[in-house]
């Protein structure tokens, strides 16, 4: 038998024994609790989602699944911390546009690659960002607080939940887009940052739905537009960017489940199966509105486009905008 034919067949044989260990660890997985590292401080839009998602995903998969907090530099501490996990199904993380569409462009010395590192498992939820202001801002549109940058140049701060993540992103664009100039001001979270608006200390902020729901609702801020191509049915009466008159601007901070790379295929397709079923269940996709997300999922393959386009879109803002980390 000539070389190449028997290389062939033990490549084949290999690839039949590999399958067979892959379905072999899916029909016994999980057989330990299952976690999901958020890249947030509780409160946080990742947490909150992750919250929601982990009791009817356990019961899918008739094993406890827990939340674990590893908040830092806008989500690439969770998400690094999850790629060097062993590909076994048991530690997954909530991943955001932030950490694995952005932070490749904006961080020279990242310590994964979300292209490679990760298998992507399924698309959880649509979460807006919302501009925001504090209640008694005499900004009541997004145009009016253009007028004011423009007014007072220089003297408006904005804030974000940590340099190169996608709020701080979507302001420099906003930025860009109305030919202001602000001074970025960033903080640990996402709550941190409705804190600062909250005390004057910045005068804008493009929230998570999540946290800036309740101080809405309370009437301690105001919403101004939101980023995505329809408005949230939770503030109906905010209008979109485009809407404002922004042409063009659309920021999704999408919530999505991903595994360490080399997760067996069988484990994928059980956790994208669990997950879905999970989230077609009114009450979860009730609680998820609550928090300000919108129930959304799909396959692996679909997110890992959805990573790479998000990826392509949000490294020409950071070029054009002269964005970079050390």
């Amino acid at each position: 038998m000539k070389t190449s034919k028997l290389a062939s067949r033990w490549m084949a044989c290999l690839a039949s024994v590999g399958l067979l260990l892959g379905t072999a660890h899916a029909d016994g997985y999980p057989s330990k609790v299952v976690t999901v590292v958020v890249g947030s401080e509780p409160g946080g839009a990742p947490d909150l989602i992750a919250r929601v998602l982990a009791a009817p995903l356990g019961k899918q998969l008739g094993q406890s699944v827990i939340v674990e907090n590893r908040p830092g530099a806008a989500g690439t501490v969770a998400a690094g911390y999850v790629a060097r996990a062993q590909p076994d199904g048991y530690t997954l993380t909530m991943g955001t546009v932030s950490p694995h569409a952005i932070a490749k462009s904006v961080y020279p010395h990242l310590s994964y690659d979300p292209l490679t590192s990760f298998a992507p498992v399924a698309k959880v939820a649509s979460v807006p960002l919302i501009l925001v202001v504090k209640a008694d801002s005499p900004a009541r549109t997004p145009q009016d607080l253009i007028a004011l940058a423009k007014a007072h140049p220089d003297k408006l701060n904005y804030a974000s939940a940590g340099p190169g993540g996608l709020q701080h992103l979507t302001s420099e664009l906003f930025s860009s887009a109305s030919g202001i100039k602000m001074a970025h001001i960033p903080y640990k979270s996402g709550s941190a940052g409705i804190t600062a608006v909250l005390s004057g200390e910045v005068q804008m902020f493009f929230a998570g739905m999540p946290p800036a729901l309740a101080q809405i609702k309370a009437g301690k801020l105001r919403g101004l537009a939101v980023t995505t191509a329809h408005r949230f049915p939770a503030v109906p009466d905010v209008p979109t960017m485009k809407e404002a008159g922004l042409a063009d601007f659309e920021a999704d901070n999408w919530h999505a489940i991903f595994a360490p790379a080399g997760t067996p295929a069988p484990v994928i397709e059980r956790l994208n199966r669990e997950i879905g079923v999970a989230l077609q269940d009114p009450e979860v996709a009730a609680q998820l509105l609550k928090i300000g997300a919108v129930a959304q999922t799909g396959t692996p393959s679909e997110l890992g486009q959805l990573v790479k386009s998000d990826g392509e879109k949000w490294a020409r803002v950071v070029k054009a905008n002269g964005i970079a980390l050390n």
